[in-house]
């Protein structure tokens, strides 16, 4: 889940509670840290999340959020394949257990575009929504909302205290739309090329 406040435009590495401030900085208890960070920055990073969270820090767990990092909005599946690179012997449904865990203690996300299994990040705590390219499936983070918040802020609370808000912008990737202009030239000159042969 994404917090409703508006942040500055920027696309930092993932750490755990990170509050983006400005480019190129990521925050995790209000120190910058230059991003993107190192393998060392990051566990040091997830260990002090774990153990703020009052989990154990496990080889595990990190080869978890190593494999999302490397892999971002991955599914399980490849994220499973990812871990057993650096542990060939955990079971899936370990791996499942430890993404659950971790997407509960917010140091990943979730999220689950129509038609398609979840899919998991390291970038939490921090107001960015994605796009997602209905034909091929590629996603990408979007930065805040700007401008007026259309659905961000509901017509009626019903009582509850909000805090957040998931976005999924839902269209055609430059990809997608290049290989169709691609495709529709290709037909118009085969058309052409047909008409003038007749």
């Amino acid at each position: 889940m994404t917090d409703v406040h508006n942040t500055t435009d920027v696309k930092t590495t993932s750490i755990p509670e990170q509050q983006t401030a400005g480019p190129g900085c990521a925050h995790l208890t209000g120190l910058p840290v230059p991003s993107p960070m190192s393998d060392e920055q990051l566990e040091e990073a997830w260990t002090t999340g774990l153990r703020a969270r009052g989990r154990r820090v496990t080889k595990q767990r990190l080869a978890v959020l190593h494999a999302v990092q490397d892999h971002p909005h991955s599914t399980a599946e490849t994220i499973v394949q990812a871990v057993r690179e650096r542990i060939p012997a955990i079971t899936v449904q370990s791996v499942y257990v430890i993404l659950a865990d971790l997407t509960d203690i917010d140091l990943l996300r979730k999220f689950e575009p129509p038609g398609t299994p979840a899919l998991y990040e390291t970038r939490t705590g921090d107001n960015h929504h994605h796009a997602f390219c209905v034909r091929c499936g590629k996603v990408e983070d979007v930065d805040c909302a700007v401008g007026s918040a259309p659905c961000l802020t509901p017509s009626d609370f019903h009582g509850m205290a909000l805090f957040s808000a998931d976005v999924l912008y839902q269209g055609v990737c430059t990809d997608c739309q290049t290989e169709e202009e691609a495709k529709l030239a290709r037909a118009q000159r085969e058309a052409a090329a047909h008409l003038l042969g007749s």
